[in-house]
């Protein structure tokens, strides 16, 4: 799996879980691991945090200006 799969698939997770959304609010790199399940390097899991990151804050964005251009 490389990793654009592997942010696609956590982000899916972390998206349908409310635990799991906590939790990588509050240690994201530890909830990534537990999530893809495999021994990363400290760069390909920080890869998926951001991406998640990125994709996350992109959806909440969205829905706020989705509020203002109603």
């Amino acid at each position: 799996m490389d990793i654009k799969e592997m942010v696609t698939s956590t982000i899916k997770k972390i998206t349908e879980d409310e635990k799991l959304r906590t939790q990588f609010t509050k240690d994201p790199v530890k909830t990534v691991e537990g999530v893809v399940g495999v021994d990363l390097p400290d760069d390909a899991v920080n890869k998926i945090v951001d991406g998640v990151k990125a994709k996350i804050g992109a959806d909440k964005l969205g829905g706020v200006l989705g509020k203002f251009l109603k």
